[in-house]
């Protein structure tokens, strides 16, 4: 018998599966790519092919389109990220006292104590330092992503990159090749600008404290890590299964909701995978964040919204 935690961000969509033990048997790490629906049922697809839905004895989703995605499969835990992520820390390592998580879009810091939450903060605003950020000055370099790190680590003499704003460091960096600084050197400077700009606003008048735990799919740059280190002067560990902490998190969740109340799942099944939605797009003119909010629909219906970052529309689900 299996637990199972699906996280939906606006960059990657994760589905773990855990068992008893609370050991990962299933990671799935799915881009999104505005189209969440789709990114569960293709999870779904390579899911049902291994596992049975009577297996699987409960479900907790996390993240932005977690309340769509509960709707849609039949979730029994919805909770937000600051806890999930909280939640796999802790159940890896019960020592640890603070949490950066860096995603595709979003970045933030947990702080803890004796195992229990007393802080956090969250910056969805900026994309400066962000996976989607790195994502597109590697491809502007032209050198892979997986590579960026290790440059970084080949520098001898970082250059100063203004890393406040997304929009400045990518300036600043072109600046820099022009005046023929090497590729090592800049991504040297532009990782550590981008600490910076964290602990300067993300961690603005926080505690942080050992041990440190680095979550979320920028945690894969060494780069990053290795500048963290550095600034704080304290030692940064990557925990294993690092990019899918969020459902790790949901799913232990919805195992300790299941045995305690010895109530049986709400799963729908990975029968979902077959189903027809349709999904369509309008920018929300509600502030000057103007997000692009994604519809879906089936059958005519509409099952909830996707995309905003106020939750002015995603907090309305059909049923």
């Amino acid at each position: 018998m299996y637990y199972m935690g699906v996280d939906v961000g606006s960059v990657s969509t994760d589905i773990v599966i855990i068992d008893e033990n609370i050991n990962v048997i299933e990671s799935i790490y799915l881009r999104t790519k505005g189209r969440p629906i789709n990114a569960i049922q293709e999870g779904f697809k390579i899911l049902q092919k291994k596992y049975n839905t009577k297996q699987i004895k409960g479900v907790g989703t996390t993240g932005s389109g977690r309340h769509i995605c509960s709707f849609l499969i039949g979730a029994d835990v919805i909770k937000n990220e600051i806890t999930t992520h909280a939640v796999a820390a802790l159940h890896t390592n019960k020592n640890v006292r603070t949490i950066i998580e860096i995603g595709g879009q979003d970045s933030k810091i947990i702080t803890l104590n004796n195992g229990v939450v007393t802080d956090f903060a969250m910056n969805t605003v900026c994309a400066a330092g962000t996976g989607s950020f790195l994502d597109r000055q590697a491809e502007r370099l032209d050198i892979p992503i997986e590579e960026f790190g290790n440059y970084s680590l080949k520098s001898k003499n970082p250059v100063r990159i203004a890393g406040r704003c997304a929009v400045f460091a990518e300036s600043d960096m072109i600046h820099k090749q022009q005046l023929g600084y090497s590729e090592s050197d800049i991504i040297r400077g532009l990782c550590e600008a981008l600490v910076r700009n964290y602990l300067n606003n993300v961690g603005k008048g926080k505690e942080i404290r050992s041990e440190i735990f680095f979550q979320g799919g920028v945690a894969a740059n060494i780069g990053m890590k290795t500048a963290f280190e550095n600034s704080l002067g304290l030692k940064v560990i990557i925990p294993p299964n690092f990019k899918v902490m969020g459902a790790i998190g949901a799913a232990i969740l919805s195992k300790e909701l299941i045995l305690k109340t010895g109530s049986k799942t709400q799963f729908k099944g990975f029968n979902l995978a077959d189903k027809t939605y349709k999904s369509q797009s309008f920018e929300c003119a509600g502030c000057s964040n103007r997000c692009e909010v994604v519809k879906i629909e089936s059958t005519g219906t509409v099952l909830g919204c996707f995309g905003d970052r106020c939750g002015k529309w995603s907090s309305n689900l059909a049923g």
